[in-house]
């Protein structure tokens, strides 16, 4: 038993070493996305009909460092706020499929060709779906049919009001707030990979998953089930790729996984209607098949004239001082992710702390909601964005570890606060309710 621990452990910690220069490139470039492309900045260019906003969707979707939880209230939330129905389902499509630490990790493990090869999958599968949509989804729009536009928001998130600098904001976000959030599912994921490589022989399943349309079949009813973000998966794949997998497989096991899971089908059904949420489901499982079945056909081709997938896998002798320096780096910046948890209950806690009561009429209501459903940063900042937008709220505070929104403010409408964080896709106690402040 101590002898399959070690060689766990050891394999585990190659797959760290191979992506930890990859990866923490990653995180940055991601924290200058989220500062340098606000919320407010993409909902304004998704509106309109035609395929225009669809390809820009599915364009935007591609880079954001959002995994398949968080890209659920950014899509209720760009849609609330005027994006046509097939924009938005090509952005939800797109965008948990890959990122740009994703992308990092897919080169670090799998090699050149399927990190070229995967966010133009995504591209494809946001594009086409959004069409889809476009041309037989439901008509009209299922909430807010007969209500105002809400008004434009002007808290710090859309208008870049920050008190800390750029260059700080980009260090908490690609180093505290994006480890914090996939951290956990991305050690489960490289432990998932280390066991593999360390109790499964290599290619013992090639028989059923090395290549052709059924393999890549079994691949897409794996992932489906399973609710893991694009960068935790790579190390999955590249588990199943040393156990025989086609890359086309393993590239199935990477669009369905991400792309499905039950709260992203409850959230299209019930915002975007039940017709938009089968062609979801119809695009992500065609989409899986075509491409696994094209990357496979392109594979010996590109092989020529890229380097070998094989050298960018774990397993190869590819370790070193550099790869064991990576792994330490990596895991110090999980750790300080957590430990920044511990003194901020939140990022959207955190960045609503300029929004202090001074300068504003004091607040004569106090609405505290019980969320249920949030697991992540964009959660929260999510829940936080809508709230801001409701009459009469001067403050309002998420905690995500704490799972409650606090608001403040004169003549609140409970019903319509909870309703407006529903329509995200979360779950509201109806137990919670609303006191009166203390005179001040």
């Amino acid at each position: 038993m101590y002898d399959i621990a070690v060689r766990i452990v050891t394999e585990g910690w190659q797959v760290l070493g191979q992506m930890a220069p990859y990866l923490l490139l990653g995180f940055l470039v991601a924290g200058a996305l989220s500062v340098c492309v606000s919320p407010a900045w993409v909902e304004r260019h998704l509106g309109g009909r035609g395929l225009g906003p669809v390809l820009k969707a599915s364009l935007f979707g591609v880079p954001l460092p959002l995994c398949s939880c968080g890209v659920i209230p950014v899509s209720a939330s760009i849609y609330r706020h005027g994006a046509s129905r097939a924009a938005t389902t090509s952005f939800l499509l797109s965008t948990p499929q890959t990122g740009v630490d994703s992308i990092a990790v897919t080169y670090a493990l799998l090699g050149p060709v399927f990190a070229i090869f995967r966010p133009l999958a995504a591209l494809i599968t946001g594009f086409v779906g959004g069409g889809l949509v476009q041309l037989f989804g439901d008509s009209g729009r299922t909430n807010g049919a007969n209500e105002p536009k809400p008004p434009t928001c002007t808290d710090a998130c859309c208008t870049g009001d920050h008190e800390q600098s750029m260059f700080l904001r980009i260090l908490r976000y690609g180093l505290v707030t994006l480890p914090r959030d996939i951290g956990l599912a991305l050690l489960l994921g490289i432990l998932i990979a280390g066991a593999i490589a360390a109790l499964v022989p290599q290619d013992s399943l090639n028989a059923y998953i090395g290549g052709g349309l059924l393999s890549i079949l079994l691949m897409m009813v794996v992932g489906v089930p399973i609710y893991v973000c694009a960068t935790a998966s790579v190390p999955i794949a590249a588990g199943f790729m040393h156990m025989g997998a086609s890359l086309g497989a393993a590239l199935a096991f990477l669009i369905a996984g991400p792309a499905t899971n039950a709260a992203t089908f409850t959230t299209i059904w019930k915002v975007l209607g039940q017709r938009t949420a089968i062609l979801y489901l119809t695009t992500v499982a065609a989409s899986a098949v075509a491409c696994g079945l094209l990357l496979d056909w392109l594979v010996p081709t590109a092989q020529a004239v890229l380097p070998t997938l094989g050298s960018h896998m774990h397993g190869v002798s590819e370790s070193g001082w550099l790869y064991d320096a990576g792994a330490i780096v990596l895991l110090a910046v999980l750790a300080l992710s957590y430990w920044a948890t511990g003194r901020h209950k939140s990022t959207a806690e955190h960045a609503d702390e300029g929004h202090s009561d001074a300068g504003v009429s004091s607040p004569d209501q106090r609405v505290e909601l019980l969320v249920s459903g949030m697991t992540c940063s964009h959660c929260a900042e999510s829940v936080r964005r809508a709230l801001y937008e409701c009459k009469g709220v001067e403050s309002a505070r998420v905690s995500l570890q704490d799972r409650r929104a606090v608001v403040t403010g004169g003549d609140l409408d409970r019903e319509r606060l909870a309703a407006v964080v529903t329509e995200l896709g979360y779950t509201v106690d109806p137990s919670s309710g609303m006191e009166a402040c203390a005179a001040p």
